[in-house]
């Protein structure tokens, strides 16, 4: 850091906590309530199974299972861990998609005083050993339907006992199966039975881990700088995350219902799931997503509470016209702006056809090495300011969280609207990159973590996501962001999804080269929506337009870069 960052950085500071506070919104209260005390995940989960022992947990399908089912299913599991060796500090890989098993799981594993290791169950065998060898998890939970796969990827690994499970062990005898869902997977051989587990009660159960700041979980980051890195988190990262995102994020206590179709093995399903039960909600869980159940779930739960893309609400509002199911019940409809934008317009409809009390708004900023909710939305939507000023709206940072702007060549502090490096100092930030000394070194400087993003902070003190350092343009040595473009064409009353990327240009170093998906049954020109681009852009901005049928699309939901720029290297740029 800077001699003048370190000069400075108290007067800074400051002066934006004084901004925050005068746009601090009537909703929220600026500090965290921790009901049961700073302590860990854990400790909240035995509390509240103690206090509601017969409030609903988890709903999955038609199967409930309560606080004190999830406490004392934790407890078997965490039970045979340590009758196995499993000794704190160790490390668990858990291999699956959404379900009560993950869940149970992962609490077992930090009752047994381990560390929690998510892998996507949609990985290969390549991709699977590299965590486990990284990782060194010695013990590992997985679905039949992928239990060969992971006996692939484990070769050469530590892993000494795979507890396996199938996908109906939670479902009601006879229940239709989710959408997607396979009921005539084998057992898999050579594996210990989860339900085998959960029937022990003769095994003593481990005293749990008083230490809500010791290593508790080892979440990889998507590789887009080189190969994962598991960010080395705590307990207390987790209920920061959960208690704040409750307050100012999703709302949180006993009556709120929160539903989750986002993967759990992702950090941001990881948050929804402990939002809710850290605050002794429910959580709704979802398999994958399925609109047609989603929109009846959210029905028949008086769902509260969910986040999803915009596609994803728009496909309810569709699914939800003229049918018998209402969204209604939705007070926090939180939304990621990934392929399609959130608008004005999706705003007015969604408020319109619903009549539900709560406002469709963007979720927030982070990444997982803070834990991913370092900025909320609630209430700053007044007239609409955070869809029609500058694009990037993510909000004011979390109470306990601080937010800043440097130069990313000279670490200095810049002012209020000026575009920088977004640093970031909270209470849920990694400890460090597992096995990583030099990156956790560059990433991790006196305190801060520097993000590799661009943004900038506005007079309310809120923060504006730009991008990522390595997607920002230079054209005719100015700087063009593709969110930045991305986010004007969602503007665009044909425009259903926009996804931006540079291409290399003799004249002006790069040039922007928008891809446009319309909306169904509307007909431009590329030569139209550059006439559009020239009344809403700077001219430096302006980007060469290609029309295309579909937008390619990363497992996240997101626009796909690198699909994007095959097309361009496929097809010639216009």
């Amino acid at each position: 850091m800077s001699e003048q960052f370190h000069r400075e950085i108290d007067d800074y500071l400051n002066a934006l906590r004084q901004r925050r506070r005068e746009a601090w919104p009537e909703v929220g209260e600026p500090t965290i309530d921790y009901p049961f005390g700073e302590s860990t995940v854990t400790h909240y989960l035995r509390s509240w199974a103690a206090s509601q022992p017969d409030h609903a947990a988890i709903v999955y399908h038609g199967r409930t299972v309560t606080y004190a089912e999830l406490d004392a299913a934790s407890d078997r599991v965490a039970a045979y861990l340590a009758h196995r060796g499993f000794a704190p500090g160790d490390r668990a890989a858990v291999m699956m998609p959404n379900c009560p098993q993950f869940v149970i799981a992962f609490f077992a594993i930090l009752k047994s005083g381990g560390v929690h290791v998510p892998v996507n169950p949609m990985f290969r065998r390549e991709e699977i050993n590299y965590e486990l060898l990284d990782s060194g998890a010695t013990v590992a939970f997985v679905l039949d339907e992928v239990a060969d796969e992971f006996r692939a990827g484990a070769e050469g690994s530590a892993v000494g006992e795979t507890i396996a499970s199938a996908h109906t062990d939670f479902l009601p005898d006879g229940a239709a199966l989710p959408r997607g869902m396979d009921a005539d997977v084998p057992v898999a051989e050579g594996t210990t039975r989860f339900t085998t587990i959960l029937e022990r009660d003769d095994l003593p159960v481990p005293t749990d881990p008083d230490d809500p700041h010791a290593l508790a979980a080892l979440n990889y980051t998507g590789g887009t700088t080189g190969m994962p890195k598991g960010c080395e988190h705590t307990q207390f990262d987790m209920l920061y995350t959960a208690m704040s995102g409750g307050q100012l994020g999703f709302g949180g206590g006993p009556d709120t219902v929160s539903l989750v179709f986002v993967p759990v093995f992702w950090i941001a399903g990881e948050d929804a799931f402990l939002v809710s039960l850290m605050t002794g909600g429910t959580c709704v869980l979802h398999y994958r997503w399925d609109a047609d159940e989603v929109l009846r779930s959210i029905h028949e739960h008086r769902v509260t509470a969910m986040a999803g893309t915009v596609d994803s609400y728009l496909e309810l509002l569709d699914k939800a016209r003229g049918s018998e199911y209402s969204l209604s019940s939705l007070r926090a409809p939180v939304t990621m702006s990934f392929v399609t934008k959130l608008t004005v317009e999706i705003r007015e409809r969604w408020a319109r056809e619903t009549g539900a009390p709560g406002v469709i708004r963007e979720s927030s900023y982070g990444m997982t090495e803070d834990h991913t909710l370092d900025t909320f939305t609630l209430g700053l939507q007044k007239d609409d300011a955070d869809l029609t000023g500058r694009p990037g709206f993510t909000g004011l940072p979390m109470p306990g969280t601080d937010v800043a702007i440097v130069g990313f060549d000279t670490g200095e502090l810049l002012p209020v609207g000026e575009e920088g490096q977004i640093i970031v100092r909270s209470p849920s930030m990694m400890r460090g990159y597992h096995h990583r000394a030099e990156a956790t070194a560059t990433t991790l400087r006196d305190g801060w973590l520097h993000t590799g993003d661009i943004g900038t902070i506005d007079e309310t003190g809120a923060l504006h996501y730009l991008g990522r350092t390595k997607e920002m343009l230079k054209v005719n040595g100015m700087s063009v962001f593709p969110s930045e473009l991305e986010h004007l064409f969602s503007r665009h009353p044909k425009v259903a999804a926009a996804g931006v990327i540079g291409v290399p240009d003799a004249r002006k170093g790069q040039v922007p080269v928008a891809y446009l998906q319309l909306v169904p049954g509307a007909e431009a020109t590329a030569d139209e929506m550059l006439a559009w681009c020239r009344d809403h852009m700077a001219t430096y901005k302006i980007p060469r337009v290609e029309i295309i049928d579909q937008m390619p699309l990363a497992p996240t939901g997101k626009v796909s870069k690198v699909g994007l720029e095959k097309l361009a290297a496929a097809v010639p740029v216009h």
